[in-house]
């Protein structure tokens, strides 16, 4: 067997292509970005053709970084920016219309007419999540009714709907597929049958015909075209949610276990297991992962919209710092926030609190404040949306955390991690591959094939890099996200 497996990550910000070894390690890895488009406030998309030119880019660096021919590679995994929504024409493989971000606001006014009847939790019970503007049915509905041509081409059967995922396999293999991870997060899957429900896609007035097929995360989906970018035939078979996918990186298999992902916005999951659990406190219920011929597993989640995303518009909005890197070295220029709290609501407020009409502020502003103060407070802004995402799962599944597993790109701040440590009085572990979302999909793909014979096996693989343990009396654990809290109610109801 060939010794590598491949795995695309297509995130908010940017895409690249990492290879790794038996032992999960990262033998060369090639990232590039792509552009935000902001057509009018609150309105984020992304350029499907450009995404995957970028995607054809990266994996033709990493394997010529690696010095990697196409019999070396055994398999391909994908992972992805989940509910970011494209439709296109399955025939011409033209784009009907650009990506709409997960973090797009625009169906607010969708949201709100179907919760006249029902509620925010009209079919929670069904698909694990409340109406909000998150999600991709509320999108896909919004595309039908608002591009030219798009619900006709849907009713003849030319217009198709996929996420990220569906679309860079799509265009990778010829398949229309997707995974029962994102799928479970477009509002249109029903958690028990795993199959989409046809009672809420008729409310969403969305064709059926328009919808991939539902797969296992972990299965052959199809063969690579031989004038692709691996220029020939490789099993493409791990299909996981970006958030999802960090999970299964971080071998958190068993119940109770969780991982915290820092990345343009912060997720944490907790495995549930094989049973569905519903939230009381404004998380998540969602596929965790189904690996090939077995049960579905299922966890709680909290969605946090912005946290790396605000460090990138400190750098692209304010001009403060010139990369996102050196926020940290800005924050330790000072040694507290100087009594300033940002509260990135830019999507409105995720977990726990779900409103869509809300927006971001900054309170507490003197003349004392510099902008060390404002670095400090946009990573105490990360680590306290997580705080309360935490509480609210410990609510839910009476399970006090023990430690924290975190990963993405922000980990490799080293004062963000202390700051959250202090916030939340448990220890904050960093592993050793870090990137652990693209680790997720290259095992969902190596298990596919037997690369990795079973779940044992990719936990040893699982190494601990450092970790912060917390401030015993920190101010951040007690008055200062008190203070958090009364700044979080003054985003409420802003937009009318």
């Amino acid at each position: 067997m060939a010794e590598f497996i491949a795995s695309i990550d297509q995130g908010t910000s940017s895409t690249r292509c990492m290879i790794f070894n038996h032992g999960g390690e990262i033998i060369s890895s090639h990232q590039l970005e792509h552009k935000q488009i902001y057509p009018q406030p609150g309105w984020v998309e992304h350029n499907p053709y450009e995404i995957w030119a970028r995607t054809q880019d990266v994996i033709k660096e990493a394997m010529k970084l690696a010095g990697l021919r196409l019999e070396d590679i055994a398999a391909i995994g994908v992972t992805n920016q989940r509910e970011t929504t494209v439709v296109w024409d399955k025939d011409s493989g033209k784009v009907f219309y650009n990506a709409i971000v997960w973090q797009d606001t625009r169906t607010d006014e969708i949201i709100s007419e179907l919760a006249k009847k029902g509620g925010q939790e009209r079919f929670i019970k069904r698909v694990g999540l409340p109406l909000a503007t998150y999600f991709s049915g509320p999108k896909i509905k919004w595309i039908l009714d608002n591009v030219p041509e798009v619900r006709q081409a849907a009713e003849e059967g030319r217009a198709i709907f996929g996420n990220i995922d569906t679309w860079i396999i799509w265009n990778l293999t010829g398949q229309h597929v997707t995974d029962v991870t994102n799928a479970s997060r477009t509002m249109l899957m029903d958690l028990k049958t795993l199959k989409w429900d046809e009672e809420i896609c008729e409310i969403f007035t969305i064709p059926m015909k328009m919808l991939p097929k539902i797969c296992s995360s972990s299965e052959v989906y199809g063969l690579t075209f031989k004038d692709g970018p691996f220029g020939g035939e490789i099993p493409v078979c791990g299909d996981l949610g970006d958030q999802q996918a960090a999970t299964v990186g971080q071998a958190c298999f068993d119940v109770g276990e969780a991982k915290n992902t820092y990345g343009t916005g912060c997720f944490m999951l907790l495995n549930t297991g094989n049973n569905i659990v519903f939230s009381k406190n404004g998380l998540l219920t969602t596929v965790c992962y189904q690996l090939k011929n077995e049960k579905p597993v299922y966890a709680l989640e909290g969605s946090i919209a912005i946290t790396g995303a605000l460090v990138q518009w400190l750098r692209d909005n304010l001009k403060m710092i010139s990369s996102a890197a050196e926020i940290e070295n800005l924050a330790k220029t000072v040694d507290d926030n100087g009594g300033i709290y940002f509260v990135p609501a830019f999507s409105g407020l995720f977990a726990p609190y779900w409103k869509s009409n809300a927006r971001g502020i900054i309170v507490g502003l003197t003349r004392y404040v510099n902008n060390g103060h404002f670095a400090r407070a946009v990573l105490e802004a990360t680590a306290f949306q997580t705080r309360e995402v935490l509480e609210a799962m410990k609510s839910d599944s009476g399970v006090d955390l023990l430690a924290l597993k975190v990963d993405g790109g922000m980990v490799r701040n080293d004062l963000l991690m202390q700051i959250q440590a202090d916030v939340l009085q448990v220890p904050v572990i960093r592993p050793r591959v870090a990137e652990t979302t693209a680790l997720g999909a290259a095992y969902a793909a190596g298990y596919a094939i037997g690369f990795w014979k079973d779940l044992k096996e990719m936990r040893s693989n699982w190494k601990k890099d450092k970790v912060w343990n917390p401030k015993v009396c920190s101010p951040l654990y007690s008055e200062k996200y008190k203070e958090w809290k009364k700044a979080v109610t003054r985003t409420f109801d802003w937009i009318e």
